[in-house]
């Protein structure tokens, strides 16, 4: 509109740094875990059929500052922005009697600016991978040659500190892959967890961020596909925590009850609807009305259930207040979208 002040024309500016590779999605724009785990399901379908899931042993807190003020240094040249980032890094932490201890390695968690200064420290695995023989920089040519000499091709899914690796391979190239990536991460000043980071073929599955993914035979064919559901532990978290909340809350109203509940039911299921979850969802549903029908008898001891039932109906609701539904979520697919995600940044290849 002609005449409007300039100050009241605000144009959102967003941020990403340009050198992050298409492999590293967490606490990126345009990036979600979905498209990571999309990502594992595409080439876990493509003969990628080996994981290495990996787990970094206490990351956060044994990141290298010496190591990554030199990453940072290599994209900044600011004198007062490096200082102002290790002055970040060294600031300390209080511990549980209010001691201020000194901090020698590692990222404070909860901060704005850990997120990316750990992207920075594991791009150090990202730009490997990428620069490896049969990584996603090989041509189609270069890996069917690899193939035909027995040597495999290798794919790295990246959310934060949640990664995998998928090999075309055995699970000895795989097993040769952890060992290199040990060594990777050993210059940054991580350790892989021994216990944790597994070797996994896609038929018996792997669980990442959230997700199970796995190849089984579709029922009443032959074919076999990579299907992806809710992990087991994801669905007994979100049971605890309606458990919980019924448990603690006998001296609400229904009606609060349920807003606290819908509030936390809506979120997991916007996260967990793309994929194969009708099945959890409607498992959670038949959970929920059994708290809930606990949560009434334990409310109103000797009221009767006709009456109960009566009050505030088969399916609870009170105050034009209706408990959420998970069965009455429709789960899709999430497809891959790999290049066509949207960037902010032209490229510089």
């Amino acid at each position: 509109m002609t005449g409007q002040p300039a100050r009241h024309r605000r144009t959102p500016i967003k941020f990403e740094d340009p050198d992050f590779l298409p492999c590293s999605y967490g606490f990126r724009p345009n990036r979600r875990a979905h498209d990571a785990v999309a990502e594992v399901h595409h080439f876990a379908s493509r003969s990628y059929e080996w994981i290495v899931e990996g787990d970094i042993k206490a990351c956060f807190d044994e990141i290298s500052h010496t190591a990554l003020m030199g990453r940072v240094r290599e994209r900044v040249g600011d004198k007062r922005v490096l200082d102002l980032v290790k002055a970040f890094l060294k600031a300390g932490i209080l511990d549980e009697d209010g001691t201020l201890v000194d901090t020698n390695a590692g990222t404070p968690q909860g901060s704005i600016l850990s997120p990316l200064l750990s992207n920075v420290a594991l791009s150090v695995l990202d730009e490997h991978i990428a620069q490896g023989p049969g990584g996603p920089g090989a041509s189609p040519y270069g890996r069917a040659k690899r193939r035909r000499q027995g040597l495999p091709n290798y794919r790295l899914v990246r959310y934060a500190d949640d990664w995998c690796l998928l090999v075309s391979g055995t699970k000895a190239h795989a097993e040769a892959l952890r060992e290199e990536i040990a060594g990777v991460l050993s210059t940054m000043g991580l350790r892989l967890s021994p216990e944790k980071t597994l070797i996994t073929h896609i038929d018996e599955g792997l669980v990442f961020l959230g997700w199970r993914i796995q190849r089984h035979q579709k029922r009443g064919t032959g074919k076999q596909y990579v299907y992806v559901y809710p992990a087991k532990k994801a669905l007994v978290a979100v049971m605890a925590k309606v458990k919980t909340i019924c448990r603690r809350s006998t001296n609400l109203s229904l009606e609060d009850l349920l807003r606290q509940l819908n509030r936390m039911l809506r979120g997991w299921t916007a996260y967990f609807k793309y994929g194969c979850s009708n099945a959890t969802f409607s498992y959670l549903r038949a959970y929920l009305w059994k708290e809930i029908i606990r949560w009434q008898e334990r409310k109103h001891r000797r009221v009767p259930w006709k009456v109960l039932r009566r009050r505030y109906g088969i399916w609870p609701a009170e105050g034009g207040k209706e408990l959420f539904d998970p069965a009455r979520v429709s789960a899709k697919r999430y497809y891959y979208r790999g290049t066509r995600i949207p960037t902010l940044w032209p490229s510089t290849a």
